[in-house]
């Protein structure tokens, strides 16, 4: 069974609701640690587990006057718990509990980016197995090179949505560290204990060396594996597009009841899906150049990477998580025509036998140069129409005097080209 979740799930990571929910948490997690060290009294923290609270609109009215959200935030949250609130944020600065929370964050959005491609992955699969002898030409720079299999196609992609998902556990890893090392990352004015203590609570690891803020060579990384990963759905959605094409039509994105193509011509089927995965997987990558340009920051810290981060973590994490479900809905349910890839292979007259007809002249003492001039003059006569690449073969006295007919009748086999599907399907990992 293919696992099914609401996309708002992603987007509600990134509501303001959502984020002061994790710096109080952070901030309650610290007073636990700093009333374990005997700084906070006992009935000072209970005050502050018992009470604190916030509120994003007064929140907002706050920071209006005072230009700071750290600070609007503790304002708000020392309205609910009183003279107790002194002891919150205690010997920190801004950044521990604001890139902490981005940490969570991120790493709440990252799971639910892998949970999407385990889903893509398992349709992949499926296609992959269904479709495994189903045989398609293989082109390159967009001309028939040799066959291979719609199923190889699928497995390609299975394989490199595999990789991205171990990229984003990586990335995930990678980003799951916590500071609250003070000012400049010094634990001038508050234990490295406190940080340990809250780390554990919340799941993430300690920075080992900080500035005022945790390194953008973290997030960088993040966003690179977003970037990566909707390179490869573009890549998907491209070649489907290709595929699409009327000269082509050996696939098609779903086309669903009532909908229409064109204003102007009813008959239009266009593939707007795949067409809306390669446009906003390019937002995602020119994002990543944002995410690289935040890694410079001057001295300890300054803030101009944090404007930037506001928009393209959310916007590239939601848009991700979008292009995975609509490709999702395109895989699960594309239109494959297996009879167009068999009128697609024969359309060439049997020019693909070229490499094999070629090898098969060089076994037989003929040099591979001879051997390819032989098979190249009579491929050029294929495209001018004077028959088949077999026919001519066969009527070519330099080849034919060479081969018999069996011999020849063997190198324009198909079966050929596809037997080695099976070992390379076992070597991905899609066969037992």
């Amino acid at each position: 069974m293919i696992e099914r979740y609401s996309r708002k799930e992603i987007a509600d990571i990134w509501t303001l609701e959502n984020k002061f929910r994790i710096w109080l948490d952070i901030e309650i997690a610290a007073c636990e640690a700093h009333a374990a060290l005997g700084i906070i009294p006992a009935e000072d923290l209970a005050a502050i587990k018992e009470k604190a609270a916030f509120d994003v609109k007064r929140i907002e009215e706050i920071e209006s006057q005072v230009h700071h959200d750290v600070i609007a935030f503790l304002t708000s949250v020392a309205e609910y718990v009183g003279p107790s609130s002194r002891y919150v944020h205690y010997g920190l600065t801004s950044s521990d509990i604001v890139d902490t929370a981005l940490s969570l964050q991120m790493k709440q959005a990252g799971d639910i980016i892998v949970k999407g491609l385990d889903t893509l992955i398992a349709i992949l699969k499926k296609q992959a197995l269904k479709y495994k002898d189903t045989p398609c030409m293989g082109r390159s720079h967009g001309v028939h090179a040799e066959p291979t299999t719609f199923g190889m196609k699928m497995a390609l992609y299975f394989t490199e949505f595999r990789r991205d998902r171990e990229r984003m556990l990586r990335a995930i890893e990678n980003i799951s560290y916590g500071k609250l090392s003070g000012a400049v990352g010094t634990f001038s004015n508050v234990s490295p204990r406190v940080e340990e203590l809250v780390c554990q609570s919340l799941g993430l690891h300690q920075e080992p060396i900080a500035t005022q803020v945790i390194q953008r060579d973290r997030h960088a990384e993040f966003m690179a594996v977003l970037a990566i990963t909707a390179g490869t759905l573009d890549k998907l959605a491209t070649e489907l597009r290709h595929l699409q094409r009327t000269e082509v039509r050996e696939a098609e994105e779903p086309f669903q009841k009532g909908q229409k193509g064109s204003s102007a011509m009813p008959h239009k089927r266009n593939p707007i899906l795949c067409e809306r995965v390669s446009g906003l997987s390019r937002v995602i990558k020119a994002n990543l150049n944002v995410a690289l340009d935040n890694m410079t920051l001057w001295h300890e810290r300054d803030i101009s990477h944090s404007s930037a981060e506001r928009v393209i973590l959310p916007d590239s994490t939601v848009a991700l998580d979008y292009l995975i479900h609509r490709m999702i809905f395109v895989m699960e349910n594309l239109h494959v025509y297996p009879d167009a890839m068999r009128e697609n292979l024969e359309k060439t007259g049997g020019l693909f036998y070229s490499q094999s007809l070629l090898l098969k002249l060089v076994e037989k003492g003929l040099s591979r140069e001879d051997s390819y001039t032989l098979v190249q003059n009579i491929a050029m006569r294929v495209w001018g129409k004077e028959g088949s690449l077999k026919e001519l073969a066969r009527k070519d006295p330099d080849i034919s005097g060479r081969l018999t007919g069996e011999e020849i009748d063997e190198i324009f086999n198909l079966r050929g080209y596809l037997k080695n599907i099976d070992y390379l399907f076992r070597r991905a990992g899609l066969l037992d």
